[in-house]
């Protein structure tokens, strides 16, 4: 008796001390799971070393932090100068100040206009008491505001329909408790608001409220999609196996696999993020696959009138290899996720491994102890009986040859649509329109300001220099050059307000709108400035302590990464050609996040032929035959060709979501080619000629491929449900790379066989 047969035998008649000891395993692993954290902030995404990442961080001490929320007010009919509407602009403005955590509050009503009187500038808020104004007050009013370059694009819109309130705060860390206590507070000062003024509509975006509608989507998609999983799995489960009892043992299993996996996560102290949030769905995807083979093979030879023990051993027999071997293989896909450059991505790929690790454990001992000790029962198979997949083979085998040919031309045509996808990513349209964020922000970029921001901090290179007129001209060049590019809707910089205070200290003279000659009397103009102005209105945000250097914001129309690199690039050339000394790239969230998608395409590249030569490597030792691993690796290479290829014709972008979906695919859909080969090769080993193995290869494993592709692309199919881009986009392309695998596997497979495997039984 071989070494294998007594594990079985252990295994069918000590069932029940197999299912005691595994499902204390399962319990001892799974008490951990409260020590798994969540967290949504976007600097999970990137390491700690991350040049870019520290970067920022500089920009942020030099500066004050990027932490803010804008309310947008947009008058329904008519424009905002309106008593009415200027005093609901008051109230709102003075109320934020009440937000949580909150260290400034901007608006129209609160900005601090400065005029000459006389001999004296005179420094006050440009709207107090509107109530009260009288019509020539109110196109005053109007006509200040609507020619302000620091309000217009940025405050308040050119056509005065909307204004803006921006709110900046100071969080700590963790700041994820202080983003849903920021956004609830908000969320109920614009209801009473509305209700107090139906005239206006009001309107709330920004990057703190960006971070809590991250966090409602993976809380979303944790509660709602990984039930609907679990069902889908077993409603097709039961379809399929037509044994409650089956279902049942499938289920168990599941649950076994995902409590045990994130169970171990939170031993070790693990953090899930948005992007591995989705770790549990795939688990139980990918998990069922492995216990379909095993089962389906059990359940068709009791079908033959084997007794359901020997028919048990016979599965295990047949199956504990090619399982071990795709878990191996499955392991190695989602291990190769450890090239991204993002750490949740590493995350992912772990725990999914580990979660494949666990399916491979119960799957050869939990699951056939259970099985041996359920009452399941099978309707027999009648004589003469031929199954659908009999009658598949036997056509494959019949057109080998036009099925061979009509596979190579369907994918070439679809192949032509891969190079038609653009690398390129959006942030906001990471959400539908289901989340408030992304329908206020739609509405708050097309008709006041964009949420995608460059920040530069641009150095004088000594002490006080920011008055220099040199330093006032390079800076004030840049942003006029900015200013041309059509991607760009706003920018904010210093040397306007040295213009404004030259302009007022002369008597606020249009003539005088321009950057002042003299150094010490432009260092006089900002030095009285600074002390006219009130607490909490100082120019921190906008100057370094030693007034050294002066941070530039241009805030850019509704754009993707690539377009934020490429803008950056054409910054770049021009500072090098007419500033090299005052300024590096640009930086800021919007700067950060478009490098990361960009590196994290090139580092998934990268990771993905890793995992395929590995793969490869793993299957020509394996089959020891060139020829044969060779083969294998098409039905593998093509689905991901067919399934980018009509991505390309149909969508034509790929973001941070669907970078990884490659690395996924390859370590999922390796495995149903692991187990035809497996059972053809033992065919041929049996004396039969390449075509009878064929059809002997769709009898024995046709069933389990049909039941593991059904499940696996209806169960990443529920990711298209999701309101988060990333998530349905890796669904949707993961499914139809699934099952494009699944056609590949049962045509072009075993097409390619007969033509190339001709020799001798």
């Amino acid at each position: 008796m071989t070494l294998l047969d007594r594990y079985i035998n252990f295994i069918l008649r000590y069932q029940w001390l197999v299912v005691l000891l595994a499902t204390l395993s399962m319990l001892a692993a799974a008490v951990g799971m409260p020590g798994i954290t969540v967290s949504s902030s976007y600097r999970v995404l990137f390491g700690e070393d991350n040049p870019h990442l520290l970067v920022f961080d500089k920009l942020q001490d030099t500066y004050s932090a990027s932490r803010s929320a804008l309310i947008a007010i947009s008058a329904r009919e008519g424009t905002v100068f309106t008593r009415e509407a200027l005093a609901a602009i008051e109230e709102l403005t003075e109320a934020a100040w009440q937000t949580p955590h909150s260290i400034r509050v901007n608006s129209l009503t609160n900005y601090f206009h400065s005029e000459a009187i006389e001999d004296y500038l005179t420094i006050a808020p440009l709207v107090e008491d509107a109530a009260s104004f009288s019509d020539a007050e109110l196109d005053r009013i109007r006509t200040i505001a609507l020619n302000q370059p620091e309000l217009v694009g940025q405050l308040i819109a050119e056509d005065g329909r909307t204004v803006g309130v921006v709110i900046s705060f100071a969080l700590s860390e963790p700041e994820e408790p202080a983003w849903a206590e920021i956004s609830n507070y908000l969320e109920d000062l614009l209801n009473e608001a509305r209700a107090a003024h139906p005239d206006l509509a009001y309107f709330l975006t920004g990057n703190v409220i960006m971070n809590q509608a991250f966090t409602d989507a993976v809380q979303d998609d944790g509660e709602k999609l990984v039930p609907i999983v679990f069902l889908v799995i077993l409603v097709i489960a039961a379809l399929l196996m037509r044994s409650i009892y089956t279902t049942l043992s499938i289920a168990v299993i599941l649950l076994f696999i995902v409590l045990s996996t994130m169970g171990v996560a939170g031993w070790l102290g693990i953090m899930l993020t948005p992007v591995s949030a989705s770790v549990p769905i795939i688990i139980m995807t990918v998990g069922v696959a492995q216990a379909i083979h095993i089962v389906t093979l059990a359940l068709s030879g009791m079908r033959r009138g084997v007794e359901k023990n020997a028919a048990l051993a016979d599965s295990l027999r047949d199956n504990l290899y090619p399982v071990f071997l795709t878990s191996a293989t499955t392991s190695v896909g989602f291990l190769s996720l450890n090239t991204s450059s993002s750490p949740p991505f590493h995350v992912l790929g772990n725990l999914v491994a580990l979660g494949v690790l666990f399916t491979f454990i119960y799957s050869v001992t939990f699951l056939p102890a259970m099985f041996s000790i359920l009452p399941i029962r099978v309707k027999p198979l009648q004589e003469g009986e031929i199954s659908f997949f009999d009658c598949l083979g036997a056509r494959v085998v019949a057109h080998h040859k036009l099925l061979l040919w009509s596979s190579i031309l369907v994918v070439v045509v679809l192949a032509t649509g891969v190079l038609r996808n653009e690398l390129s990513d959006n942030w906001l349209h990471h959400f539908d329109d289901r989340y408030t964020f992304r329908t206020d922000t739609d509405f708050i970029i097309e008709n006041l300001t964009g949420l995608d921001r460059l920040e530069y901090s641009l150095s004088s290179g000594r002490e006080g220099g920011i008055t220099n007129p040199e330093y006032l001209h390079t800076v004030d060049s840049f942003a006029e050059w900015y200013r041309a590019q059509p991607e760009v809707h706003h920018v904010q910089a210093f040397p306007d307000i040295m213009k404004r205070l030259n302009e007022n200290m002369h008597g606020d003279d249009p003539a005088f709108y321009r950057i002042p000659d003299d150094p010490e009397l432009a260092a006089q103009f900002l030095l009285l400035y600074e002390f006219s102005l009130p607490f909490g209105t100082d120019l921190n945000d906008r100057m370094d302590v030693a007034k050294s250097a002066t941070r530039m914001t241009v805030v850019l129309k509704n754009t993707s990464t690539r377009d934020h690199l490429d803008i950056d690039a054409r910054a770049r050339n021009w500072l090098q050609a007419n500033a090299s000394k005052i300024a590096g790239p640009a930086s800021g969230f919007t700067m950060i996040s478009a490098h990361l998608s960009n590196q994290n395409v090139n580092s998934m590249l990268v990771g993905t032929i890793l995992a395929t030569g590995l793969i490869s490597l793993i299957l020509i030792l394996v089959f020891r035959n060139v020829y044969i691993g060779l083969i294998c690796l098409v039905p593998n290479f093509v689905p991901a060709i067919l399934a980018f290829g009509l991505w390309g014709h149909i969508v034509g972008h790929v973001g941070l979501g669907a970078s990884v979906v490659t690395a996924i695919a390859i370590g999922i859909i390796v495995d149903d080619t692991i187990h035809f080969l497996s059972k053809y090769l033992k065919a041929r080993r049996q004396r039969l000629s390449s075509s009878d193995a064929v059809r002997a290869t769709f009898r024995v494993v046709g069933p389990a491929l049909w039941a593991t592709t059904a499940i696996l692309t209806a169960g990443f199919l529920v990711f298209a449900s999701s309101g988060y881009e990333p998530n349905w986009v890796l669904g949707l392309l993961v499914a139809i790379t699934i099952f494009s695998a699944f056609v590949a596997d049962l045509v072009l497979l075993p097409t390619l066989l007969m033509a190339i495997d001709r020799k001798s039984p």
